[in-house]
């Protein structure tokens, strides 16, 4: 197949913010020919390319004047079963949820505590996607990338990911590398994580007597639709801000003023702290400047009320950030990436 190049397209459809910007040209690409041959086109035309997914790790502040590369390639299946451990692999374009779901009705254990987050599977690896105490390199067993320098294919084990909090190989080197299809490792007997959040209570309160992989994604949906917008009727990118992390000796001057600050030991004397107990201690939950504001139940997350620009958003995000640096002296890194 050939991918269909479009002129001068809105983005609309393509970010979970819904900021309404142009591309130059946009491709759909649905296999890795199609891929390779927007890649080439792209090339030959000397044209920057904007690779996207779900566009919800994406704040689009201008229009694009480059190709951008939607994957939109599908497809699931299981590569090993030996009656415990299951591989499976799902092609880039996939959206993340309906995977989860999937992987779920096979009897599979492992991506519950992922459910619901927006996006697709190519993405996930980026920034190592996290939720409820499991990351993406708790249940990785590989995946099948494109090297846009050579054009050659690479297969990634753990290690050479070299996965972060929300952090990867792929981010830290973007524009090089196009993943096509990624591997989870999964089980047919459930390990629960319980401990992070208010998931317990959630199961308890839903009246589950038996805790199962289904049972926890059914709990966590329900705590992240009490918390998150849906993209769907109100522009989002769920969390805008990572969770810093810093010194022991930082965290415990802040505690000194703040007795109630939320904090998590980490590794080699930090601490890792809640950007969203930052964010609201400091006033910003539910502040609105035009469209452009903070959800007033997640003071992590910004959304667009409607006409916001992406120039409006990041200049909100940069004003929160200035705030939270001169009252805590703490730094706030942004999740999205700006264009």
């Amino acid at each position: 197949m050939t991918a269909q190049w479009q002129e001068r397209v809105s983005l609309k459809p393509f970010n979970t913010f819904g900021i309404d910007v142009k591309a130059r040209y946009l491709a759909l690409a649905h296999d890795d020919d199609e891929v390779r041959q927007a890649l080439a086109l792209a090339a030959q035309r000397q044209l920057p390319v904007l690779v996207v997914g779900g566009g919800s790790n994406l704040l689009l502040t201008r229009d694009v004047d480059a190709l951008v590369l939607h994957v939109a390639s599908r497809g699931r299946r299981i590569l090993s079963d030996d009656g415990e451990r299951v591989v499976i692999e799902a092609e880039a374009g996939e959206p993340w949820h309906p995977f989860v779901q999937w992987s779920l009705a096979q009897g599979l254990c492992g991506l519950e505590n992922l459910s619901l987050i927006p996006g697709t599977v190519g993405a996930a690896p980026m920034q190592n996607v996290g939720a409820y105490g499991v990351e993406i390199k708790d249940v990785f067993a590989g995946l099948t990338a494109l090297d846009r320098e050579t054009g050659q294919l690479r297969d990634f084990t753990l290690n050479e990911c070299a996965f972060a909090y929300r952090d990867s190989v792929f981010k830290r080197n973007q524009g090089r590398w196009l993943i096509l299809r990624v591997r989870f490792v999964l089980s047919r007997t459930l390990r629960a994580h319980l401990d992070y959040g208010p998931v317990r209570q959630r199961l308890q309160e839903q009246g589950v007597q038996e805790v199962t992989a289904q049972a926890i994604s059914d709990a966590i949906c329900s705590i992240r639709r009490e918390k998150l917008p849906d993209p769907a009727e109100l522009g989002n990118a769920g969390s805008f801000f990572k969770n810093p992390v810093v010194s022991v000796q930082l965290a415990e001057s802040i505690r000194a003023r703040y007795p109630s600050l939320v904090a998590y030991p980490q590794s080699e004397g930090q601490v890792k702290l809640a950007a969203g107990w930052l964010i609201e201690q400091a006033g910003w939950k539910g502040y609105r400047e035009g469209d452009a504001g903070v959800h007033r139940l997640q003071s992590l997350v910004l959304v667009n009320y409607g006409q916001a620009s992406g120039a409006q958003l990041h200049a909100l995000a940069q004003r929160i950030q200035a705030d939270i640096f001169e009252r805590f002296g703490v730094e706030l890194e942004m999740e999205p990436n700006l264009y």
